[in-house]
């Protein structure tokens, strides 16, 4: 069984097909990348996925769940954790209480803690920061908080859009380490990225998309050489 699988997902933008009929899974306990270059469609998919955009879609589940009329209030009370482009941090808010929103589809109890603590084992920084308000981070530490908040609810897939954009190269290497540890640990991520080389490092098998439509599919080692991808995504 699948972790996540699309079938046929299109989105159209008035009279522009930002995505046709794209179809890929992602298996249980694996990270698949969606890489492209800018306007090919990446964003698009993760929001239709979510269901925060219009979409047209033969097939949308996880695991044995048909998520095709779930709205998108509920994708996370069924497992899926979203990482949205741009971070969309509670700026107002503290560390803490950014993170304990992220649980909110799941009751109080000892366990809410527990994974609490486990976020702040994996980002040290959030921890020692957890009162201070999070409009306050830098765009680094901004970025953990959102991928920690997105944890809270013990997702069983990970969607994150571009974890890596307007990160310097060290903080991109943190990111990569944290998606590693993630995906050691079993969990099932589905990682759109422009940053070719992290996609390729994070995950084990890409989808490289153009203009909406699945140009290559293939292990990440294999497509990290081909020169096709070049092409495709340099425009070469």
């Amino acid at each position: 069984m699948t972790a996540l699988t699309v079938e046929g997902l299109t989105v159209h933008y008035g009279g522009v097909r930002a995505v046709n009929e794209l179809s890929f899974e992602v298996p249980p306990g694996d990270a698949v990348g969606v890489i492209g270059a800018n306007g090919a469609g990446k964003t698009s998919t993760l929001k239709a996925i979510m269901g925060l955009i219009p979409r047209r879609v033969a097939s949308l589940r996880l695991g044995d769940i048909d998520l095709t009329k779930v709205p998108a209030r509920d994708m996370v009370r069924h497992g899926i954790g979203y990482v949205p482009e741009g971070r969309h941090v509670f700026a107002g808010l503290s560390v803490e209480k950014n993170l304990l929103l992220g649980a909110y589809s799941k009751p109080w109890k000892k366990e809410t803690r527990e994974t609490l603590d486990q976020v702040y084992a994996l980002f040290p920084v959030l921890g020692e920061m957890r009162e201070r308000l999070a409009g306050a981070l830098s765009g680094g530490q901004q970025q953990m908080l959102a991928i920690g908040r997105a944890l809270m609810c013990k997702p069983r897939v990970l969607l994150l859009d571009e974890p890596s954009m307007g990160l310097s190269p060290k903080l991109v290497e943190d990111i990569l380490a944290v998606l590693r540890r993630l995906r050691s640990d079993g969990l099932s991520m589905l990682l759109v990225e422009q940053n070719a080389k992290l996609t390729f490092e994070a995950t084990s098998h890409c989808l490289v998309v153009e203009n909406g439509s699945a140009a290559m599919t293939g292990t990440s080692d294999k497509l990290r050489h081909d020169p096709r991808v070049r092409q495709i995504y340099l425009g070469l």
